[in-house]
């Protein structure tokens, strides 16, 4: 379904308009299931990090490898400021954990984060570190199954109508 969807939209009049129009490579746009489960993996590598730009991380990583750019730039969106803050505790509770620290009382507060950034930083990388390739190998997994589970279905539907 969303495979079928994708391949819609790379086939829209406007979209090769605009890729001739600024001279985009057109494989980062690819809809194939390699280049979305690869961007599926780097977006959300790069979502789990604490990171101002998340999105010039993503951008920075394209000619290291090769992926869909408009899907990995939308993954980066799953951390917006809703989810931010509980994410990047989960992640120094987890951090904290692995390396058998104390965990600091936490308080949501700029002077807090200020005053306790040498406690945290250590703790909160671990865990992000740890979440960023559990996360993101879980994405790209999970899309390469739902990619071929589709394709199956679709040729066993077509199968069937022969």
């Amino acid at each position: 379904m969303i495979r079928k969807a994708l391949k819609k939209v790379s086939k829209n009049k406007k979209l090769q308009q605009f890729i001739k129009k600024y001279h985009i490579s057109p494989e980062y746009l690819s809809t194939n299931r390699r280049m979305v489960s690869n961007a599926v993996f780097v977006g959300l590598f790069i979502a789990m990090i604490p990171m101002p730009m998340q999105m010039a991380a993503v951008i920075t990583m394209m000619p290291l490898l090769k992926f869909n750019v408009p899907i990995a730039l939308a993954m980066c969106w799953l951390t917006n400021p809703f989810t931010m803050p509980p994410l990047y505790y989960i992640e120094y509770l987890t951090g904290s954990f692995f390396l058998g620290t104390k965990i600091e009382e936490v308080e949501i507060s700029m002077e807090w984060f200020t005053n306790n950034i040498d406690n945290i930083f250590i703790p909160l990388y671990v865990g992000t570190a740890f979440y960023s390739v559990v996360v993101s190998i879980g994405g790209y997994l999970l899309v390469n199954y739902l990619w071929e589970r589709s394709v199956r279905a679709d040729r066993q539907k077509h199968r069937k109508h022969r």
